[in-house]
């Protein structure tokens, strides 16, 4: 069952239903049919300002944001679809601080409802550390579909392992 490693800590019937997709050759179809539409956010520039407006949104008062982007060398290798990171660097007498959020290249041509779990993900990290209960009610309280959006990332990511990208949303 290495072809669900994206899904192995799921339960033995969900995992025997996308089995049952993967056989079929039908998975893609199932993802096209719940998200029809890639999104249109293909610049950095417009990642930057999707990315701010989810956080003026819903977490005011996390850092500013200085640098938002699609990175090419991210990848589900290293286990990240995206990343977050405060840099910090001390100027004269001040610590000053950045604040980025980096998405994996792939995600430039996925349904909105993909990149915006990402996005959120990212954005509870600059307010909660740990992938703890707290944490994922956050990512739910700005997602509220969290949680399954982030399961059809996880077959869309076995997609792409078994099948290759979907080319509707290429």
């Amino acid at each position: 069952m290495d072809s669900l490693k994206y899904i192995n800590h799921y339960s033995e019937i969900t995992k025997t239903e996308v089995l049952e997709l993967i056989k079929q050759d039908k998975l893609a179809l199932h993802l096209k049919t719940k998200y029809p539409n890639p999104h249109a956010i293909k610049t950095d520039k417009a990642l930057f300002s999707y990315v701010n407006e989810l956080k003026n949104a819903h977490i005011k008062n996390a850092p500013t944001l200085s640098k938002v982007l699609y990175d090419g060398k991210i990848n589900v290798i290293h286990n990240a679809l995206g990343t977050h990171h405060i840099i910090s660097r001390v100027q004269g007498s001040k610590l000053k601080s950045k604040n980025e959020i980096r998405v994996a290249s792939m995600f430039k041509s996925v349904p909105q409802e993909f990149l915006e779990m990402i996005v959120v993900h990212e954005l509870a990290h600059f307010k909660v550390k740990e992938h703890n209960k707290a944490f994922y009610n956050l990512c739910e309280y700005m997602q509220p579909s969290y949680h399954q959006t982030e399961f059809d990332v996880r077959l869309y990511l076995t997609q792409m392992d078994i099948f290759g990208k979907i080319d509707e949303w290429n």
